[in-house]
């Protein structure tokens, strides 16, 4: 992308808010495989800071005599999860004012990855062009990997088309073994499906995110327009704008929003629309922290 999403300022509002991210929402991100403390292995991974509420063994006192401030240890877990995020980089996503679709979609991406190296997670992040995965952030782990690799969604094209199916069936993608969070718009009339019921066939906590534009939620063009495909410039359309078209193109949307949401109900997935430019915090401390992430 030509336009730094993750910049320090980012980076900075993730880190203010980490205590808020574990409450709301990291205990049961990672929680229900595994032991309340990190890990039952003796090789260290990272610190963090203490937070009330966390294990007291695990306080480093020589952090705390050279700091004056509590530091919890944290060790790698046998029983480490792995999380998979799929990143729809098809040229629809580039849709929205200063292309905030796909802005969003980076640090939506950016959040829940930052979320999971803080449970000690392992985490994977892929770009989804055409019918294949391109990796574009392979099984980090911790927070100085995450600051070391989490730049490269800055450099993601989103240009094309994406085939949620056709790249993810094919993968390896673990059975059992943490969450898989696919961010797309699901504007498509490719299969999806495939590609849920493959994940949650092999046990994974399954969450799609559907991120819309101000101008995909409520149009407020009128009159006589030519409109093109995104992802097709082959396929274009000519047509008046009037009040009809809009209601008909709410009903379209609507039925489109909700075959996303309910089949991902119909396989116990999760399902969450997201707004392109609705800001990270309402995100995570409200809506998807008031549902159920986990089963």
């Amino acid at each position: 992308m030509k336009k730094m999403v993750i910049d320090e300022a980012f980076l900075g509002e993730l880190e203010s808010l980490q205590t808020l991210l574990k409450n709301n929402i990291a205990g049961s991100f990672g929680g229900n495989r595994r032991s309340k403390n990190l890990g039952s292995s003796c090789e260290f991974a990272d610190y963090r800071d203490y937070v009330a509420g966390d294990d007291v063994t695990k306080i480093d006192w020589n952090a705390y005599a050279r700091f004056d401030k509590l530091y919890e240890k944290l060790y790698y877990d046998e029983r480490q999860m792995h999380t998979r995020i799929y990143i729809d980089v098809s040229h629809s996503m580039n849709h929205g004012i200063d292309a905030e679709k796909a802005e969003q979609a980076i640090r939506i991406a950016a959040a829940f990855a930052y979320l999971s190296v803080c449970e000690m997670d392992k985490v994977s992040i892929y770009a989804m062009r055409g019918d294949e995965l391109e990796e574009v952030v392979s099984s980090m782990v911790g927070k100085d990997s995450y600051l070391n690799c989490i730049n490269n969604l800055n450099n993601i094209e989103f240009s094309g088309e994406a085939r949620i199916s056709e790249a993810i069936v094919p993968s390896n993608v673990g059975r059992g073994d943490g969450f898989s969070i696919i961010i797309s718009d699901y504007l498509t009339d490719e299969n999806y499906e495939d590609a849920i019921n493959k994940l949650c066939e092999q046990r994974r906590d399954v969450l799609c995110i559907q991120i819309l534009s101000r101008e995909e939620l409520n149009p407020q063009v009128r009159g006589r327009m030519h409109l093109l495909d995104s992802e097709n410039s082959e396929r274009f359309f000519r047509k008046k704008i009037d009040q009809d078209v809009v209601r008909a193109y709410k009903d379209a949307l609507k039925y489109v929003t909700d075959r996303i949401r309910l089949y991902c109900e119909s396989r116990g997935a999760n399902y969450m629309m997201v707004a392109a430019h609705e800001p990270i915090a309402s995100i995570f401390f409200g809506r998807l922290s008031d549902m159920e992430v986990t089963k």
